[in-house]
């Protein structure tokens, strides 16, 4: 009952995506496909094959931040617990303890994990500012212009929130959010605006470029770490919910709709850092054949292998998705031509190597990839449609290869 509830509570209020393991053997299967897949744990301390917080132990030692949700509790147990360095303590049985549990991940999804660009001209003025942002856990990045933050946030730098003086060297507020939201479109960085301009008009300004807040200086300290607090605790939430809309529902990594609203946003931020790029397509050879034979059960298990494997290898620098069926994407962010064949090389040979193991049956898979380089702007369908078509000479040529232009040139000279 506990976990439906929390479970339902922490996807609906919080957008959070939850796996539920109702023994210790079901926590180590999940981390050993990928620990670096959960922010937090919570945790019973009394699990049918674990009754004496083996399951908070095995969490922790998987530097897995936990918090501790059980119903055999006591003095004793507190303190004991509290030594583990676990985020909270809350018992089941007490009123509103479901409330106040959920209330706790949203803390310990926000607290420490923000991370925001400051860009103040003015060094004196920078470093106070820093200093309280620290003061609440925020991870912090600082600037001296717009300039320098627009190119941080080209770079791919993690920001969750912008902090910015209104009357920069550079450009002013409006017009730094107005190039932040041509270059990041709706999921634009949310900014707020400091001043210490007395004209009203300014606040209203800003608000309307697309602001979503402006301190007016000098502030209260508690003031100003209010009013940033929530809105970081609002990204976090809208992040969170962005996250659940962009995941794929059978492999838990990014959509189609993902890859087609974020991919023309790296290609564009690529090419104006003169960065090459590339775009491959691949696919899992025979699949049909495979889901024939063996049932469409063990087609998803290959699905979510064959997504596990990508995920781990392709890592976060570049751009991931399942784009239907047994097809996937991957947007290389910076490889030129020859690095990203070698890197789409080296996927199929792990891929071919890899076990799958399927009602007690060994499963081996191949697949075929297609890479084309992207190297002017171009409709984002077009760089697609060109991966497609070497997947398709990747196919007709026998299947479990890598297919490019360069591919067929190296074939040309040999």
């Amino acid at each position: 009952m506990f976990a439906t509830a929390l479970k339902h509570g922490l996807e609906t209020m919080l957008g959070a995506r939850v796996t539920h393991c109702g023994t210790l053997a079901a926590v180590k299967t999940e981390l050993a496909a990928g620990a670096d897949e959960f922010s937090l744990a919570v945790v019973d301390l009394n699990l049918p094959d674990a009754p004496n917080c083996e399951a908070l132990d095995f969490v922790l030692a998987s530097n897995i931040p936990a918090i501790v949700f059980t119903g055999a509790f006591n003095d004793g147990t507190r303190e004991q617990i509290l030594g583990k360095d676990v985020l909270g303590c809350i018992v089941k049985h007490e009123p509103q303890s479901i409330e106040r549990l959920i209330a706790a991940v949203d803390r310990a999804l926000t607290d420490g994990r923000t991370t925001v660009l400051l860009v103040d001209p003015n060094k004196g003025s920078r470093y106070d500012l820093a200093g309280l942002l620290r003061r609440q856990r925020f991870s912090v990045i600082e600037a001296s212009a717009a300039g320098e933050a627009l190119r941080l946030l080209d770079a791919g730098e993690t920001i969750d929130l912008i902090v910015t003086d209104t009357e920069l060297d550079d450009m002013s507020g409006p017009a730094l959010i107005a190039e932040i939201r041509s270059r990041q479109g709706e999921e634009a960085t949310p900014v707020i605006g400091l001043s210490d301009d007395g004209d009203a008009r300014l606040a209203a300004r800003f608000l309307e470029a697309g602001g979503v807040d402006f301190i007016r200086k000098p502030f209260l300290e508690a003031e100003f770490s209010a009013r940033v607090g929530q809105a970081a605790a609002m990204q976090k939430r809208l992040q969170a919910l962005r996250r659940l809309a962009a995941s794929d529902y059978l492999t838990n990594i990014y959509n189609r709709r993902h890859f087609f609203l974020t991919g023309p946003r790296l290609v564009e931020q690529c090419l104006r850092r003169g960065d090459s790029t590339s775009i491959a397509v691949l696919d899992i050879d025979h699949f049909k054949r495979l889901n024939d034979t063996y049932g469409h059960e063990i087609g998803d298990i290959v699905l979510k292998h064959v997504a596990r494997r990508l995920k781990a290898l392709v890592g976060e620098e570049h751009l991931l998705a399942r784009l239907g069926g047994e097809e996937f994407g991957i947007l290389f962010n910076g490889l030129d031509a020859r690095r990203a064949y070698d890197f789409c090389e080296r996927l199929r040979v792990e891929l071919e190597r890899s076990k799958i193991v399927a009602d007690d049956e060994e499963l081996t898979i191949t697949i075929s990839i297609g890479l084309a380089t992207i190297e002017v702007a171009e409709a984002f369908d077009n760089y697609l449609h060109a991966a497609d078509q070497f997947l398709y000479m990747a196919k007709h040529a026998g299947r479990n290869r890598v297919m490019s232009e360069l591919a067929l040139l190296d074939t040309l000279a040999s």
